[in-house]
């Protein structure tokens, strides 16, 4: 399958793109820098600017078969990258019939109510701008979509096990979050799915296919 990720120098996408080119697939990287993407034989990296119009952007995705949306801005353009960025990137993929959409965002972006009462505050633009995303994404667009929220990312080795809904916690390691994503796409199941997880004790295919 030929991948388009959305972000590609950032710290999940690394091992992301790592773990599906491991997987056999073709990744063609977006990045504000593609000098800083991942090299690989299965890399294409290729210069994107989620500030550029729609025309520009349909041209660079014009060849994948789905899209990874894992770009953040750090809280330095959150309305042109992680909202409105978003939403061209999902307005383009339905312009060019990529049908499968997975979106990296943030735990509980879809609960308001629950902003306050988990002590985000301090995340509060950050968890605004994917709001607002998400909610095209599930109520605008027509996209095979699914939504990982991911909890707080920690610098660890990555245990290959994870918790997810219900059961989910408050930590992940970047790597746990990045095999869980690259192991999204092999599960019909997750389609149409939000997906809350943090590390946890199930290995990451089996907890998916419990979803």
């Amino acid at each position: 399958m030929k991948i388009f990720i959305v972000g590609a120098t950032g710290r999940v996408a690394t091992k992301l793109i790592e773990q599906l080119t491991l997987e056999g697939h073709e990744i063609l990287a977006g990045a504000r820098s593609p000098e800083r993407v991942l090299r690989s034989p299965h890399v294409t990296p290729l210069k994107l600017d989620l500030h550029a119009g729609l025309e520009t952007l349909s041209e660079l995705v014009k060849d994948a078969d789905a899209i990874y949306f894992v770009a953040g801005s750090r809280g330095k353009d959150l309305l042109q990258t992680d909202a409105f960025g978003a939403v061209k990137i999902m307005q383009v993929a339905e312009k060019n019939h990529i049908n499968r959409f997975i979106m990296l965002s943030s735990a509980f972006s879809l609960e308001p109510e629950q902003w306050k009462k988990r002590g985000m505050e301090d995340l509060l633009d950050y968890i605004i701008a994917k709001f607002f995303a998400d909610n095209y994404l599930v109520h605008q667009s027509k996209l095979d979509y699914t939504i990982l929220q991911a909890a707080a990312l920690i610098e660890e080795k990555g245990s290959h096990r994870i918790a997810l809904n219900e059961n989910s916690g408050t930590k992940n390691t970047i790597q746990n979050v990045a095999e869980t994503l690259a192991a999204i796409i092999k599960f019909d199941n997750t389609s149409k799915k939000i997906i809350k997880m943090s590390d946890g004790k199930s290995p990451i295919d089996e907890a998916l296919t419990q979803i």
